[in-house]
Parts: C-alpha cells; sequence; structure tokens
C-alpha cells in the first residue's frame, strides 16, 4: 500500500471523520488488522479562513511539502473548499492528488443521478470549479438560493459540532427536486444522514476517502 498524506484541519471536526471512515473503510477491505499508513497535517484553521486565496495556497503548500517530506506518496485535502486550488497545487507536485470533486462524480455516475443539488460553502456552491467539473460528466447542478444562510450554518454550527440548525438545513435541502443531494463540505455529513432528507445524499467524506484507499491500494 501507498502511503497516505491527508492536508486536514479544515476544520478539525471533519479531519477527525475522515480518519474514522479510512478505519471503517479498511476494516470493510482489508484483512484483520490491516490498515494503510497514513500521515495527517492539521493546519492552522484560522491562517486558512483568514487569508485571500494566495495565501491559503501557501497554507497548502507548507503542509503537502511537509507531507511529501514525511514519505506520502499520494496527497488528499480532506476539504471540498481547497480544491479550488487543486490545478495550481497540481503544477507544483509531482505527487499523485486525490480530488473530492472527482469522487463525488464517480459515485454521482455509479447512482445514475442525472440532477444533483450542490451544498457547500459559498467558494463551493457559486465558485465554477465544482459545478463545471460535474457538468463536464453530464449532470444538471442545482445551487441553492440560500446560499449565505447555508454558508453561516457551516461556519458558526458545523465546524464546532454544533447541530442546532440541522433542521434548517434539512429544510432547506427538502425545499428542491434533484436525484440527490451533494454534501459538499466535509462537516454536512457531521449532521446530515441518509433519511434525514427526502433525496439520496452523496457523502463527500464517504466517497473521498473509498477514492483515496482505492489508490493507495494500487
Amino acid at each position: 500500500m501507498r502511503r497516505i498524506g491527508i492536508v486536514g484541519g479544515l476544520s478539525p471536526e471533519s479531519t477527525l471523520e475522515y480518519y474514522a471512515e479510512i478505519i471503517r473503510q479498511s476494516r470493510e477491505k482489508l484483512p484483520k488488522y490491516v490498515y494503510p499508513e497514513v500521515l495527517i497535517f492539521s493546519v492552522n484553521f484560522d491562517r486558512f479562513l483568514h487569508s485571500e486565496w494566495d495565501g491559503r495556497e501557501n497554507v497548502l503548500k507548507e503542509a503537502i511539502s511537509s507531507l511529501i517530506s514525511a514519505g506520502a506518496e499520494i496527497i488528499a485535502m480532506a476539504s471540498n473548499t481547497p480544491h479550488y486550488l487543486l490545478d495550481r497545487l497540481k503544477e507544483q507536485f509531482d505527487v499523485q492528488f486525490v480530488s473530492i470533486v472527482d469522487a463525488v462524480a464517480e459515485r454521482a455516475l455509479e447512482m445514475g443521478c442525472k440532477t444533483l443539488l450542490l451544498v457547500g460553502t459559498k467558494t463551493t456552491m457559486l465558485e465554477e470549479f465544482y459545478r463545471k467539473n460535474l457538468e463536464s460528466s453530464g449532470f444538471k447542478v442545482k445551487i441553492p438560493n440560500e446560499v449565505d444562510e447555508i454558508h453561516s450554518i457551516i461556519f458558526d454550527d458545523l465546524v464546532f459540532r454544533d447541530f442546532r440548525r440541522k433542521g434548517r438545513l434539512i429544510e432547506i435541502i427538502n425545499s428542491y427536486d434533484a436525484d440527490a443531494v451533494i454534501l459538499g463540505c466535509t462537516e454536512l455529513p457531521l449532521a446530515i444522514k441518509e433519511g434525514d432528507v427526502k433525496m439520496d445524499i452523496i457523502d463527500s467524506v464517504r466517497e473521498h476517502v473509498r477514492k483515496i484507499l482505492d489508490a493507495s491500494l494500487r
């Protein structure tokens, strides 16, 4: 197995879930007691959050460089939003990156979806990097009108594992029609589970981990 390098801390709560999901899926796929080697670089979330995109790129580059120096053979960013910079990062490092956006698109194809509701941070919902990738795979992508409210729920509540507005999230999602909702922020699966909403869900953490493990086993 190839050594996995995770850029975490974006936020810490979802990074905890990544490691737990790696263990869960490893137990399903691998012999007893066998687990991949995993390195996690947990960045200072405040530094990332309060930087412009050039500064955020530097935060990610420092983390990736440290992971590669420690022997990581594949790199995954444990967050949807930083994938805004994925193409730029790929140009600067000779290492395999595992994309969360690709993982989500592959799962949607497996499910036979045609229309997807994309829910995530403001960057994920409004910038083209996520939507264009999905549209190039043939999907119709809907973006909720409640972008600012969803963004607030993520950054004011979910990054602290506060689920007081879970009901409002469910209400927003259920007000739209789609084959599936993409939980396109890695904190969203902490709150929203299968059966909570009227449509199927695509858990970006679970699908990303599945793709990370597949890459590690190649």
